[in-house]
């Protein structure tokens, strides 16, 4: 007799977790750079680099609103997956009322960004 194997969403949450910490390895720490120290600084960007005019029409571009997304969604669920397995090591018993609210806050977040993108307008 064949043994049969048990179905498991683990595998998705696993690759958004692996997705979103790979992006805030490599992105992450640029984005702290540009954002927090190169252009209130006036570090080798203008300083109108982060103006509401150019961040403005960066989000209404569709390869920004792709980029924004990614970056927002991506970091969320590399959150909410490192909170959900922290639980257990903290000495909290993870069930599934722990997995929805940190899946569920991701999933909000990632809905809530991408809403607001479009909002946002082409």
């Amino acid at each position: 007799m064949k043994p049969t194997l048990k179905r498991s969403n683990a595998p998705i949450f696993w690759a958004l977790f692996g997705a979103g910490g790979m992006l805030s390895a490599l992105i992450g720490p640029m984005l702290v750079f540009i954002t927090g120290l190169a252009v209130p600084l006036g570090l080798l960007l203008p300083a109108d680099t982060m103006s509401y005019a150019h961040v403005l029409a960066f989000a209404r571009n569709w390869a920004g609103k792709a980029f924004i997304l990614a970056v927002i969604a991506l970091f969320l669920w590399h959150a909410a997956h490192r909170i959900f397995h922290s639980l257990h090591d903290v000495g909290v018993h993870a069930g599934t009322g722990a997995k929805l609210v940190c899946y569920g806050l991701a999933l909000v977040g990632t809905v809530i960004a991408a809403w607001a993108l479009l909002a946002v307008g082409f």
